[in-house]
């Protein structure tokens, strides 16, 4: 009798195979590596597909940048005016960066402070003019590098204009005026016989209401030093709205010969163009009717301003704010103030980025509005940093910006509105 029984027994390998297997194995790796090793270099084609694959994938993971906050052309739109002289060529030798982007390139500040010289250049530093006895050097001394407000989070831009100042009641007095933006405030008497008005103007006007979150760390009275006290403006009276639009061109020659060469040009080109689109150009000192003003120092309060044109005296057309024989204006008067539109236009010192010559900022004023009379002015409350400006687009920076609101993107430095945001585009 046979018995057969199978069983389900695990193979074991050999020596032999095992061997085998391993000497396969170790061999597969060894050529994987020298594949890998020896393979060729990557050509310039490879890393370009590889890296536009990657940006593909960055940016449809990227949301898109927001609108702009204003409307914006994409270029300076041509001369088109036949019925003027051609602008003026751009001089011929000027080291000019055309190629650096231009978006964003300007400091960050909380007030500009025009000090009203009536002159069109200075010292390359200004607060040497005059031996350094002058309202910017004053300034400078306060919110300057190490001054008693010097403020890292509320930085005071310090500059001289061409504008002529006010004349002062007492015309034996000296006095320097002074443009406040973007507050829109014009303080037309800073006397220079002591320092209080200038102390009055630090604590009244420029001083930052709320600190930083920065100082949180300060005692009581340090932080008490370093805020505002609207009390202080009672001593400077006379103080009122700016109503007018300012066109500022860096002109200063002493500072850089870019500047200095392109900056009276455009400030000529700026005024003629202004004028043949019906905006009226002031020139003269800003006059102040004191009788109608209550030393507030307030928008509220504002006395009367007139701004006199060049040749009339100081009478007639430019005049502007409440009525004759200091009475209240109008609502119709107040309608025109808006609608009726009025500009400066100045040269003014050193902002940064002389390589961009010509440098522009143009202030429009709140309450602004269009030709219309009813739209408000879309960069109402506004400063626009312009840079690379040349003669040829002044025409199109009148009508794109001051009339129409419009921000033009190529030439766009970056801007500020009237909560001190910077604008970037």
């Amino acid at each position: 009798m046979s018995l057969s029984l199978s069983l389900s027994l695990p193979l074991r390998p050999t020596v032999a195979a095992t061997t085998t297997t391993t000497t396969t194995t170790g061999l597969l790796c060894r050529l994987a590596f020298r594949r890998q090793r020896w393979a060729p270099p990557p050509t310039a084609t490879t890393i370009q597909s590889a890296s536009s694959s990657r940006s593909r994938q960055s940016s449809s993971s990227r949301p898109p940048p927001p609108p702009p906050p204003f409307p914006t052309v994409a270029t300076c739109p041509a001369p088109t005016c036949g019925c003027a002289p051609p602008p003026p060529p751009m001089p011929p030798g000027l080291d000019i960066d055309r190629k650096s982007p231009l978006n964003g390139v300007m400091s960050g500040y909380a007030e500009q402070v025009l000090v009203c010289t009536g002159e069109d250049d200075w010292p390359s530093r200004i607060e040497e003019e005059n031996g350094g006895d002058n309202l910017a050097a004053d300034l400078k001394e306060l919110f300057g590098r190490g001054g008693v407000y010097s403020d890292p989070f509320h930085n005071i831009s310090i500059l001289n204009a061409s504008l002529p100042s006010s004349v002062p009641p007492r015309r034996e007095v000296q006095s320097t005026s002074a443009y406040l933006l973007p507050s829109f405030k014009y303080v037309p008497f800073l006397p220079r016989v002591s320092f209080d008005s200038v102390q009055a103007l630090a604590k009244g006007y420029l001083l930052p209401e709320r600190l930083h979150a920065a100082h949180d760390g300060l005692s009581p009275i340090h932080r008490d030093r370093l805020t505002r006290k609207h009390a202080y403006r009672a001593l400077l009276p006379g103080a009122c709205d700016v109503r007018d639009v300012l066109v500022l061109v860096c002109g200063h020659g002493g500072r850089d010969v870019r500047c200095g060469v392109v900056g009276p040009l455009l400030r000529d080109e700026f005024e003629a163009c202004l004028e043949r689109e019906g905006v009226d150009v002031l020139r003269g000192p800003v006059e102040v009717d004191l009788s109608s003003s209550s030393g507030s120092g307030d928008g509220a309060t504002a006395p009367r301003l007139e701004a006199a044109t060049e040749g009339n005296g100081g009478e007639g057309g430019g005049r502007r704010g409440a009525g004759s024989g200091g009475e209240a204006a109008t609502a119709v008067q107040q309608q025109q103030q808006t609608t009726t539109k009025t500009a400066r236009v100045a040269l003014i010192s050193h902002i940064g980025g002389h390589k961009f010559a010509g440098n522009v900022i143009i202030y429009v004023p709140p309450g602004q509005r269009l030709d219309d009379g009813k739209t408000a002015h879309p960069l109402a409350g506004h400063g626009i940093w312009y840079g690379r400006v040349e003669p040829r687009h002044v025409e199109g920076l009148v009508r794109e910006t001051v009339l129409r609101g419009t921000v033009v993107e190529d030439m766009f430095r970056g801007g500020i509105d009237a909560q001190r945001r910077i604008l970037r585009l």
